[in-house]
């Protein structure tokens, strides 16, 4: 595909009038090009975003990145109204004294690695280039906010490997992000205690990336010593959402 080239009409000079006009100008046509003009530059930005044509690398990443931003925001505030575990894990946090705004949730760029995280000092990150659905960002607030639960409710010292295990299992168990429909999408087909290995799975990824933990096999032992507690644990929720 080539490139959309913009082209603009030139205005043609007016011609002196033997006698000033007192009729007022109608301004409809420059706006109406005005209008015109600026759907055409969307057009062309757009085609520019999808075909890399006309923009330089960085001029094309600043366009994602704006684009990942604005549908994660867009995300963000439906998810807050209109999903049942978020509304829920939100209610739950404010029960619990620890109230959760939605400027407390951020959606910013992260590595490939990363769907989101939490920290206690500034809340929830949302990565916005690591949903591929809705669906997606939905389990990765819940899971979050299940950190953030933990953290107001059974004060986790996120330094000690067992405490930030069982917050993983839970997180994990909880969220939906060991849904099997998630398993298959990872290329994950197993159908006896598929949701428990899952669990099991990505509360070690999880621990192994602490920068208190020395090792893989460090993670391993951290999270098999709690989990059975800690799976079994559904606080707040009744059972697994």
């Amino acid at each position: 595909m080539t490139q959309a080239q913009q082209t603009q009409t030139p205005t043609e000079p007016q011609q002196s009038s033997p006698q000033p006009s007192t009729a007022p100008i109608s301004s409809g046509f420059s706006e109406k090009e005005g209008k015109e003009q600026k759907a055409f530059e969307r057009w062309r930005r757009t085609l520019s975003l999808i075909t890399g044509v006309g923009l330089s690398q960085a001029e094309f990443q600043a366009e994602v990145e704006k684009v990942n931003q604005k549908q994660c925001e867009l995300r963000k505030e439906q998810l807050i109204k209109s999903s049942p575990g978020v509304r829920f894990m939100m209610n739950n946090l404010k029960n619990a004294g620890c109230p959760l705004t939605k400027n407390m949730m951020e959606c910013a760029a992260c590595d490939a690695t990363k769907s989101g995280g939490f920290s206690k000092d500034h809340g929830i990150m949302l990565c916005q280039n690591g949903f591929f659905s809705k669906k997606h960002q939905e389990h990765t607030m819940i899971h979050e906010m299940i950190h953030m639960y933990d953290h107001c409710v059974f004060n986790v010292d996120w330094e000690n490997l067992r405490h930030h295990a069982c917050s993983e299992v839970r997180a994990a168990a909880l969220s939906g992000d060991c849904n099997w429909s998630r398993e298959v999408r990872r290329g994950i087909y197993t159908f006896t205690k598929q949701h428990q290995e899952c669990v099991k799975r990505r509360a070690i990824l999880s621990v192994e990336a602490n920068p208190k933990c020395s090792s893989r096999a460090a993670a391993e032992r951290a999270v098999n010593a709690v989990f059975e507690s800690c799976y079994n644990d559904t606080r707040p929720f009744d059972e697994f959402y």
